[in-house]
This record gives structure tokens, sequence and C-alpha cells, in this order.
């Protein structure tokens, strides 16, 4: 198989990365995209680091033993417990997620940054890093998020359950002041219009979905592995695929063919 017909592989744990293949869909219609999300297990944000490591690293192995040219690694989480182990022992090139903090810095008008994100990203040492390296003088108030990954994954895109949830995080930031929030989690692009609700008008938001859709754009192109279309979408889960689909139709805005997989740290099989 060529690589132009090889597909572009996305791994979450969950929905999320969605928002993610999303942006890479407008970016690059042309492609396959391979979207294996680990439902068995999400949310990975409140599970150990050596746990969501192994996990990202058997799918990883998986995927690219299944063709794939690419891997996006569309999860704040997995990208901070794997990105390094998965770029050592994989042949295809990976991209991984962080928060925005860079461009978030970038964009305050007032140096006052918020971060909404899983306790995992939070506590990682690439997320330590990053504001270390980028925060610029400007103060990064970071906001874990229990429980609004679990939210959107049941479907909960609107509604009151949704958006108290949404006011108790987004509460401590807008009394902090802050004029940009960084949305670190790939499920929150989906809440977004929630989030920006409880946060107010003069608050901006981003996400980091339209700079790994360029990222990825940029590594197929130099790499002459850019396909010719037209593209699909190939949607699998570690979880139940009637529940998952649900889910995934209402977050795509179409129904999509789910198909269930099972991972362990050394095999990924796939179910006939």
């Amino acid at each position: 198989m060529s690589d132009m017909a090889r597909p572009v592989a996305i791994f979450d744990s969950g929905v999320g990365g969605l928002s993610v293949a999303r942006e890479i869909r407008r970016a690059l219609p042309a492609e396959h995209l391979l979207y294996l999300a680990d439902h068995a297990y999400v949310p990975y944000g409140d599970r150990t680091t050596e746990e969501v490591r192994a996990r990202t690293m058997a799918a990883g192995r998986w995927l690219e033993a299944h063709g794939a040219k690419v891997l996006v690694v569309a999860c704040n989480t997995a990208s901070g417990a794997a990105l390094e182990t998965l770029r050592e022992h994989l042949a295809i090139p990976v991209i991984g997620l962080e928060p925005a903090v860079k461009p978030g810095v970038a964009a305050s008008r007032n140096g006052l940054v918020g971060v909404l994100a899983t306790s995992g990203t939070l506590r990682s040492e690439r997320y330590a890093r990053l504001v270390a390296n980028h925060a610029n003088g400007s103060r990064v108030i970071a906001q874990p998020c229990p429980g609004l990954a679990d939210l959107i994954e049941d479907g909960h895109l609107d509604g009151d359950t949704l958006h108290a949830a949404v006011e108790s995080f987004a509460a401590p930031l807008r009394e902090a002041g802050v004029d940009t929030v960084v949305l670190g989690c790939t499920h929150y692009p989906f809440v977004r219009e929630a989030i920006a609700a409880a946060l107010g008008p003069h608050v901006h938001l981003l996400d980091s979905g339209e700079a790994i859709a360029r990222q990825t754009e940029r590594v197929l192109r130099e790499r002459g592995a850019l396909a010719e279309g037209p593209g699909s979408l190939r949607v699998l889960t570690t979880g139940d695929p009637a529940e998952v689909s649900r889910v995934v139709a209402r977050v795509w805005g179409e129904p999509l063919s789910v198909q269930h997989v099972d991972i362990t740290p050394d095999l990924l099989l796939v179910s006939t």
C-alpha cells in the first residue's frame, strides 16, 4: 500500500479526539482517518501515568502495524504520559497534543490566562515544562475539571447538569479576571458555547485542534504522503459500539459506524 493510501491514525481515550479529527478532516478532506477510542478506560485524566502510557503504547503499536502513516495522539493526558515513549518506539511520525499555553499567553491582553484541563494533564511534567517555557511573565491559572469529560462522553452536551459543572469550573477563572482561557482537553470544544457563556463575552477561548491539523498536513507533505481522496473516517472503540455510536453521532453531526476492539498492553484485536 502506498503512503498516500494509508490512513492517518487518531487516538484518544474517548470521543474528545473527534474535535481534532474534525479539524483534520477540514484541512485534509482527501485523507483516510482511522480513529481509535479507548472508551473502556475513559477518562484517562484520573488514571496513573503508567496505566495511560501502557494503553497508549499498545494502541500506537497496533495502529502502526495496521498501516497508519502517521499517529495523532488527540489526548492531552496521553500525550503528557507517553509522547516521548511513542516517538522512541514507533517508526511512523507521532504528533502530540498539548494545551495551547503559548498562543494563549500571546493572545492575552492582561497577562491572566486560564487553562481548563483534566487533573492528569495538569499534573504532568510536560504541562509543567510548557508553562515554565512559555508563561513569559503571565500568570497561568490551572483549573482541573474532574468529571467534565465523563459528562461529554455520556452525551451531556447541554442541559442543567452540564451547565452546573461548567459554571463550577469557570467561576474561579472568571473571578481571577482571566481574559483568555485554553481548552486543554479535546472533549471541551464540544461544549465550547457553554464554557464561553459561563466565562463571559470578554474571554477569548483557544484550543489546539487547528494547530494539530496544520502540523499533520506539514508532516504528510514533507513525506510526500498526502492522499488524493476521496477521504473516509473509520471509528473503533474498546467500549460498547451501540452506546458510543449515539454519542459519536451527536458530536460529529451525523451517524457513523463504530466497531468494537479489545486492548491489552501487548495486544489489540479487532472483532470480526
